[in-house]
């Protein structure tokens, strides 16, 4: 497991983490996507908080479980992973892996993945054009597949990465991988 930075904590989210934790969920979102993503259409889908945190609620209670990083009692990133929805595809998705910018490159994001996939075969969706997101998943054994879908939530493209088990990456737990 990727050591943390002193004063940080993960622990499974709960029903009383989904104000705050929608709260950091849309910081992250504006941070991670602003590059990407249409700044108008950006702030539309993030200008409502309401429905963020009543997903977080109905994900908390009905979901698989989220992995919550916090910084004494602030959320700073979270991490969820689950049965893949893609037929074709490895058992498990990771749904969601989000850290506020001002702790990327800390250790956490890193964390975060180790917490919720261990070395497990994996898939994901990234947006097609977030650089730094793509470098980091390929740090941990997993490849464009060159599958594309069209997010038409962010007016953007995602690729599929997948991972498989016997990725020598997905075997670390002894080593840390800087960057996350």
């Amino acid at each position: 497991m990727t050591p943390l930075p002193d004063g940080v904590l993960l622990r499974p989210a709960t029903l009383d983490d989904a104000p705050a934790a929608a709260r950091m969920h849309l910081e992250c979102w504006r941070e991670a996507y602003s590059p990407y993503v249409d700044a108008e259409l950006l702030e539309a889908r993030l200008s409502n908080p309401d429905p963020w945190e009543e997903t977080w609620r109905g994900h908390v209670e009905h979901g698989p479980p989220r992995t919550l990083a916090l910084f004494g009692d602030e959320p700073i990133g979270f991490a969820t992973a689950g049965p893949n929805r893609d037929a074709d595809a490895p058992e498990r998705e990771l749904y969601a892996l989000y850290l506020r910018e001002s702790w990327w490159g800390s250790g956490v994001g890193q964390a975060l993945l180790d917490d919720v996939l261990d070395d497990r075969a994996c898939t994901l969706w990234v947006l097609e054009d977030n650089s730094r997101a793509i470098a980091f998943y390929e740090r941990n054994g997993f490849v464009a597949t060159g599958e594309r879908e069209f997010f038409t939530w962010l007016d953007a493209w995602e690729i599929r990465m997948d991972r498989p088990e016997s990725s020598p990456l997905a075997k670390k737990n002894d080593r840390t991988i800087l960057g996350a």
